[in-house]
């Protein structure tokens, strides 16, 4: 060096619009529609406490072309679809862009958890530079843009989350075998008012008897006993629940006469629980937390393994149990492999042959390198270990035409029925 004087360190960071508890009053809060039901009913529970919130629900191909206009195209799919919504409703001319922000959750995983923020208010400073990027995240991440989040909130939203679960499986096990069209919508309906009346009136721990009445509304649906094919459905969180993400693939499922099975959201969170817990036993990394996050995921699956006996008393079959997932998961991979959703794929796919869903559909968005590894590099191994195990992986990305996803999918219902049809004679 030419002299010893120290170069100041160049800070290439850029300022960006930050969101701070004073907007309560003044901004319209902007979300992406993963999960309709779910995120409905944390919808109407955050209204309630103060906040102006709505949930997007537009899907047409304009959401997909911003996103390829403001992302990357070597950028995951789920990040283009969630970045892309935001622009479209934006220039919808719907909202105030100097008095709306928009909201994203961070679970502080490697991959879309943690870079969506940073590509969203890139995108947003091109055309919408006053738009805040909210984060909902219970990792300390975003502290400039987060969204404040207290022990009640918490634990609201942990109850909105078992309900949304537990009402996604009753429609899907009634809604093909509805014998009057339209009864099963209109029950999963009053199961939300009766959810969200138990919000209102600070009863919404009282699950035992929440569920009972949603298992008793949906048991007035009438419905026929004709064996129907069973569908799982697992992958990267936003396509594996989004129906913009997806093409409507539940929809797609049911007009096919079959029956999808969708593992619940829970299970996305206990597992992010676990990981960290995991992070100590695999990799050596001692955290404070740690102790935290056992107590929070005892207390989860406590909970869910009472619903699941409730549901079983109810003749509906019930979502699965965490600690049976993480069994099934260590016959295909170790539990170290956390990255993205890992091995939580496999196991949901190990579980849902277990239980009778032996018909899967893995979904890859692009750009998913962890989802592609845990997911599709399992699919020979579950296979071999499942007879009747029949999985199709199907892409999803910006260039991928929803038709030959339905047909992939199509081949993959012709050996379900066939399957189906040499059970039944075995019977």
């Amino acid at each position: 060096m030419k002299d010893d004087k120290m170069r100041e360190a160049v800070d290439f960071t850029e300022d960006f619009p930050k969101f701070n508890k004073n907007m309560k009053g003044t901004h319209k809060i902007l979300i992406p529609d993963m999960l309709p039901v779910h995120f409905g009913i944390i919808v109407e529970i955050l209204r309630a406490d103060g906040w102006d919130i709505e949930l997007l629900r537009n899907d047409t191909r304009a959401v997909i072309d911003e996103g390829l206009k403001h992302v990357h195209n070597d950028t995951c799919y789920p990040a283009l679809c969630v970045t892309g919504q935001f622009i479209d409703a934006l220039k919808s001319g719907k909202y105030d862009v100097e008095h709306t922000a928009v909201m994203i959750t961070q679970s502080g995983g490697g991959c879309r958890a943690s870079n969506y923020i940073p590509l969203i208010r890139k995108a947003l400073k091109a055309e919408f530079p006053k738009v805040p990027v909210v984060s909902l995240n219970f990792a300390g991440l975003e502290k400039d843009s987060g969204f404040p989040v207290d022990l009640k909130t918490l634990l609201k939203l942990a109850f909105a989350i078992f309900y949304g679960d537990s009402l996604m499986s009753l429609y899907n096990q009634t809604k093909p075998y509805e014998a009057a069209e339209g009864e099963s919508d209109k029950a999963r309906e009053d199961c939300v008012k009766l959810i969200l009346d138990a919000f209102a009136s600070g009863k919404y721990r009282r699950y035992k008897r929440i569920h009972a009445a949603m298992f008793e509304r949906f048991s007035k649906v009438e419905r026929d006993r004709q064996a129907k094919v069973k569908v799982g459905i697992v992958g990267e969180i936003y396509v594996k629940y989004s129906p913009l993400g997806n093409s409507h693939l539940e929809d797609f499922l049911l007009s096919e006469g079959c029956e999808p099975v969708v593992p619940a959201l829970m299970d996305f969170v206990m597992y992010c629980a676990v990981n960290n817990i995991n992070d100590e036993k695999y990799y050596g990394h001692k955290k404070r937390g740690t102790i935290l996050f056992k107590i929070v995921y005892r207390y989860l699956h406590r909970i869910q393994k009472k619903i699941i006996r409730q549901a079983r008393a109810a003749g509906y079959e019930p979502l699965h149990d965490f600690e049976h997932l993480r069994r099934c998961a260590d016959k295909v991979i170790n539990q170290g492999v956390k990255m993205g959703e890992g091995w939580l794929i496999p196991a949901e796919m190990a579980a849902l042959a277990e239980t009778g869903t032996d018909n899967i559909v893995c979904a890859q968005p692009f750009g998913c390198l962890p989802n592609h590894i845990a997911g599709k590099g399992t699919i020979r191994t579950l296979k071999q270990m499942y007879e009747y195990e029949n999985i199709v992986a199907v892409d999803y990305d910006p260039s991928a035409t929803k038709v030959n996803q339905e047909n992939r999918i199509k081949l993959m219902l012709a050996t379900a029925r066939e399957n189906l049809a040499a059970q039944s004679e075995k019977k």
